[in-house]
């Protein structure tokens, strides 16, 4: 399969692409431009790849959660692609593939991602059912003392790293809960491709009109957020 994958939910901008097997990948710190930085971004990627357009067989999106405008802009370009090009759009869930990418043999892993300001989205996963793909859809919302909190009761029975991108109000929390902590800066488009191709084999692929961010917040009409 020759998929293209875009992963620009929180605090960093890739996109890849996976042909053949072979992945060619472009990374921007640009991400608080994404609207600017991101279809520049494909266009670099595909020619690095040697790849047509008309050669691709899906789109793979990081779908969240994370930032509003970053989804929205990032599902709005790959669903752009999907259709000119008529081939399957296939959202992969974000806190999984977060937690999977760092490829932890046992124990647990808690993916945490920035939500408003003091509060995060946070999921933990047995290791060994990420290897297999056996992904669940359970996100917690809490202040950096919940997922503290969250992190200790996981120690107590098993090994757990905690997995994220520049929590910095978090990290000099974590020593307490007994939980290690990873940067996730391992974490980026290329590792969507292994979820896009098991849900794609699955025919888990979406119709495009109904694939959205998944933005795990309600928003109200005047623009805040509930």
């Amino acid at each position: 399969m020759n998929i293209l994958a875009i992963e620009c939910t929180h605090e960093a901008l890739s996109v890849a692409v996976s042909c053949s097997g072979i992945v060619t990948e472009a990374v921007s710190l640009e991400w608080k431009k994404v609207a600017e930085s991101l279809v520049p971004l494909v266009e670099k990627v595909m020619k690095e790849s040697g790849l047509q357009r008309k050669e691709l067989s899906a789109i793979a999106i990081s779908s969240g959660p994370g930032s509003f405008t970053a989804l929205r802009i990032g599902m709005s370009v790959a669903k752009g692609i999907a259709c000119g090009l008529g081939i399957p759009l296939v959202p992969v869930p974000t806190m999984p593939a977060m937690a999977s990418s760092l490829r932890a043999t046992a124990g647990r892993v808690m993916a945490v991602i920035p939500a408003r300001k003091g509060e995060y989205y946070y999921a933990d996963y047995h290791s060994e059912d990420l290897f297999s793909g056996l992904w669940h859809d359970e996100v917690h919302c809490g202040s950096a003392a919940d997922v503290v909190a969250a992190a200790a009761g996981l120690v107590r029975s098993s090994e757990t790293v905690v997995v994220g991108r520049r929590l910095n109000e978090l990290i000099p929390l974590l020593p307490g809960s007994g939980a290690g902590y990873r940067e996730a800066d391992f974490f980026s488009a290329r590792a969507l491709f292994s979820a896009a191709e098991r849900l794609f084999s699955l025919d888990s692929a979406a119709e495009l009109n109904g694939v959205t961010p998944d933005y795990r917040q309600a928003f109200s009409p005047n623009g805040g957020k509930g």
